[in-house]
Formats: C-alpha cells, sequence, structure tokens
C-alpha cells in the first residue's frame, strides 16, 4: 500500500496539473507513463553497464541509449533519466522537448510493446515548473519495489474514474479480483481481455498468479512464458494502450501482448481458438454497422449489438476447455430478441454456462446505473450445462449511490478479506461468501431452495423458460419477505424493472424503424 506522502504527493502532482492547464485525466496519467518509460529505459541501460563491467566486456551487447549525438547536437547521456533529473527546470524541460520526445518516437533498440506504444507520444506538459514536480515525484518512490510502483500507478489510474466521463475506463478493483478468484488463472494459462482499457483484468490475472503460483518465475520456462506469452490485451484506443503496457509493466510484466485491434472488426484472423482464459468488461452500450463487423461473429449471433457480438467474440477466441468471466448487461440476460435468444441457447446447449452472478446496479456508479451481472462459462463445443448456479449480490462492500462510500474497513473489503466477516459484515460484503458458495455449486449449492441468496437451476427448467438467464425468473421469494424488504433490495428491484422498460422500449424503436 502506498504511504500517506506519496498519496499527498500525487494529489499534489495532480492539482499542479490542472492548474497548469492540463484537464483531461487521461493526458495526465499519458505525461506519467512517458516518464515513467524514460526511467525504465534508464534502468534498463544501467543493467546492461554494469554486466559489461561485471564481465569485463569491451561493449555493451544491448544499447539503449546511442553513442555520440542526436541530429540536433544534443549527447545521447543527457537523454538518460540519471542524467536529465539533475538539470535546472528550463534546461531539463528543453532537454526533454526537444531531444528526449523525438529519440523516443523513433526508439528501435526496445522491441517491447512499451516501445511500439510510444512511438507516437506528445510531450504536453506546459511548464519547467510542471516538468521538474513530476520527475521529483516519480524519482521519489521506490521503483524496484514493485508493489509500490505498482500501487502508484494504481492510484493514478483511479484519478480517472474519479473525473467523470472518463471513468467507464475502469471496471472496479474489487470486482476485477473477484472474477479472476472465481477462474483461478493458471501458470499454463493464455489470458485475453479483448477490450483491455487499462488493463486491469491482466495486471490482477498477474498478480493472483504471484501469489498462488510463486514458482512460476522461478524455471526459464514458465517464466518465459509469464513475461512473454500470458497476457494479451486488445484496445483501439492508443492511450489506453499506452497506459495498459506500462500498467503491466510496473506490475512486473516484461513484455505482455497489447496490441491495437478492433476486436470486432475485421482483422482478428489468427486468433480463433487461441487463449484459455477470457477476463472482461467489454463495452456495451453501443452498437455497430453490419459491413463494419466482423462477418463469422454475424454468423453465430445476426446482431449490432456490442454485448451479444462481444459473447460470440470470446466463444471465437477461446481454445476448448478454456472458460470466460465477462461483465454483461442484464438485458443479454432476458432480451426477447431472435439474437438475444440465440446467444443463450448456444452458451446453454452447445457450451456449459457455469454461473450467472447478479450485481447491484450501482456497482459502475457515478457513471451508469445500469444493472449487470457476470456471466461464468466453459466452452466445449459439445454441451455440459447440467445446473447453472445463481447467485444474487445484494452488497459488494461499498454504498450503491453516486457516493461509493467503503461500508467496511478495508481489511473486511474485497473478496479475500484479511479480517474474517461476522454476519452482519455479510450483509454489507457478500464477495467473500460468492467464493465460498462457488465451490460447493456442485455439491452443498444444489440442495438450496429458491429462496435463498444462491441456488442452482437445472437445464430443463432454463430451456422451459426459453433460456431467460435472470434471476428473478427462478428465485421464489416467501410473501412475508417481500413486505419487510430492505430498501436496498427494493431499489436494486426497481432497477431491474427499469432495465427491462428500457431493452423494451429500445427494441420496440428497433421495429418500428
Amino acid at each position: 500500500m502506498l504511504n500517506g506522502e506519496i498519496r499527498s504527493k500525487v494529489d499534489a502532482l495532480w492539482n499542479a496539473f490542472w492548474s497548469g492547464g492540463i484537464a483531461n485525466p487521461l493526458e495526465v496519467i499519458e505525461q506519467i507513463t512517458y516518464l515513467l518509460f524514460l526511467k525504465r529505459l534508464d534502468d534498463l541501460h544501467t543493467l546492461e553497464e554494469n554486466k559489461a563491467a561485471r564481465l569485463k566486456l569491451p561493449q555493451l551487447e544491448r544499447r539503449v541509449f546511442p553513442e555520440g549525438r542526436d541530429p540536433r547536437g544534443r549527447d545521447y547521456y543527457d537523454f538518460r533519466w540519471s542524467r536529465f533529473k539533475h538539470l535546472e527546470a528550463k534546461e531539463m524541460f528543453d532537454v526533454v522537448n526537444d531531444h528526449v520526445f523525438p529519440f523516443l518516437r523513433t526508439l528501435g533498440g526496445d522491441s517491447s510493446t512499451y516501445a511500439h506504444h510510444m512511438k507516437d507520444a506528445r510531450f504536453t506538459i506546459p511548464t519547467p515548473a510542471l516538468l521538474a514536480k513530476v520527475v521529483d515525484m516519480i524519482d521519489g518512490v521506490p521503483m524496484e519495489d514493485r508493489d509500490t510502483k505498482g500501487d502508484l500507478y494504481e492510484y493514478m489510474l483511479g484519478k480517472i474514474a474519479s473525473a467523470g466521463q472518463n471513468g467507464q475506463f475502469r471496471t472496479p478493483r474489487h470486482i476485477i479480483q473477484l472474477m479472476v478468484e472465481l477462474t483461478a488463472p493458471s501458470p499454463r494459462d493464455v489470458i485475453c481481455d479483448p477490450a483491455c482499457g487499462t488493463a486491469g483484468f491482466l495486471v490482477a490475472a498477474g498478480e493472483y498468479l504471484r501469489q498462488h503460483h510463486p514458482g512460476i518465475l522461478r524455471g526459464p520456462e514458465l517464466k518465459e512464458h509469464f513475461h512473454h506469452h500470458l497476457f494479451h490485451g486488445f484496445d483501439f484506443d492508443n492511450t489506453m494502450l499506452r497506459i495498459g503496457s506500462m500498467n503491466l509493466l510496473l506490475h512486473g510484466v516484461d513484455n505482455p501482448n497489447i496490441r491495437y485491434r478492433d476486436s470486432l472488426g475485421q482483422d482478428h484472423s489468427g486468433e480463433e481458438e487461441k487463449y484459455t482464459l477470457i477476463l472482461a468488461n467489454p463495452p456495451f452500450a453501443g452498437s455497430l454497422d453490419y459491413e463494419n463487423c466482423a462477418k463469422d461473429l454475424q454468423q453465430i449471433v445476426k446482431s449490432k449489438k456490442t454485448e451479444l457480438l462481444f459473447l460470440a467474440l470470446f466463444l471465437r477466441l477461446l481454445k476448448s476447455g478454456g472458460r470466460a468471466a465477462v461483465i454483461v448487461p442484464d438485458g443479454v440476460l432476458f432480451g426477447s430478441s431472435n439474437a438475444h435468444k440465440t446467444l443463450r441457447q448456444i452458451l446453454v446447449e452447445e457450451q456449459k454456462l457455469d454461473a450467472v452472478i447478479s450485481l447491484p446496479g450501482g456497482v459502475f456508479k457515478p457513471y451508469a446505473g445500469v444493472s449487470t451481472a457476470i456471466l461464468l462459462f466453459t466452452k466445449t463445443n459439445s454441451g455440459g450445462t447440467d445446473h447453472v448456479w445463481f447467485y444474487d449480490v445484494d452488497a459488494d462492500g461499498m454504498s450503491l449511490d453516486d457516493k461509493r462510500t467503503e461500508l467496511l474497513p478495508p481489511e473486511k473489503l474485497g473478496p479475500v478479506p484479511r479480517t474474517a466477516l461476522s454476519a452482519d459484515d455479510h450483509a454489507k460484503n457478500n464477495l467473500p461468501d460468492i467464493l465460498a458458495r462457488w465451490t460447493q455449486r456442485d455439491r452443498a449449492e444444489r440442495q438450496n431452495p429458491r429462496t435463498a441468496q444462491s441456488f442452482c437451476v437445472p437445464k430443463a427448467d432454463l430451456a422451459a423458460q426459453g433460456y431467460d438467464l435472470s434471476l428473478n425468473r427462478y428465485k421464489e421469494v416467501f410473501h412475508a419477505e417481500v413486505a419487510h424488504r430492505p430498501p436496498a433490495e427494493i431499489l436494486k428491484a426497481l432497477g431491474q424493472l427499469e432495465a427491462v422498460i428500457q431493452q423494451g422500449m429500445k427494441e420496440l424503436e428497433e421495429m418500428l424503424k
């Protein structure tokens, strides 16, 4: 965890950017990302120098900063972080703006994904004083500590979520951790997020592997797989690619495969049946024209709705036996169009649908109040659905209003709290209970009545209901309970009703077009 001093430095730095005229939080993160990358390059060059000195080599095997001067007459030695950080603010600004960034855009010595994403780097820090503040702040963080520098970047990314309209790039961290714990990544998995944004799912999967499989970085084969072949992410926003790549780097992944790609477009050939695990919260606000969408996805589900097309994409990307945990809007669960029904039938009859976890309507507030669910399924191409496990989440540890205030102490939050929860605590944070019951879904959970918070529904019942996957279709509530339901449950039910009405209105509008 970051200490209060570093947090206060970041907050002060953020305010300095705002007062300096950079109000877009993504631009702030982007500028800091460039400087973090420069510091990494200097660290790599220093390692090569130490290696050459230790082995008494006449020259460096791999030189990041060339010898001599750049086309504008500045010594390349001055481009190194360890050099320009000591310069007076005005000279530092001139060196970084006029020399370092042009060098960064043409960098060929580093073949990593980071170098590829830095080729369009633009320096927009407006004043020497602000640049000096940023450099001092970054230099004051112990960057050799993976946890500290990772937490630093996560804290800065949290600023995006608090900045209003850009919050859609951020899935709440505790929901990400829940989905990772449910899928339990293994050292030999090949993980993909086709709408990766800031790479939160990939980072959480990497942290899970370090914690549960500490030997992954000891053997050369698994270490190579971890750093170069395990993590894959797509996005069509270059800023997000830069931020996501740096997020993984600062969490100890040397060279993840983070690429520019329109996941729903025609250019995903070669990706079919390549991944063993998909973790994603794809965008589900828009529609696509048929002309811009991959034809093989339209063969699975004929629709313009991105949430349905992404589910079809996941089935295309997964290897047989591969599994997925993805967030979908509630409309996917009960939508009445042919595309909705067809996709749900495919998940139940042709694949193995494992679980539907219904999330509270306020999880993504203040940016969206739409009700969502987590779908967990395994690709088999031969069926396998016996029972589907349903869980009705009432509380995720935070208030469900726009403020999203923490309801419990930090040690009792998240899916794996450091302190055991009491019954009263459970009413405020259901996530640990989800994990405990998930492991019993094929045993004790089969006996739960449908009045319980979690229960199983046999495939025959799903088919009889037209493959409707909305939890309320199967949940039974005693009349006595209804009269005394807590306000949070009533608000959740109203939110689901509103989602049904909105979905019906959209479908009616499409029919009238």
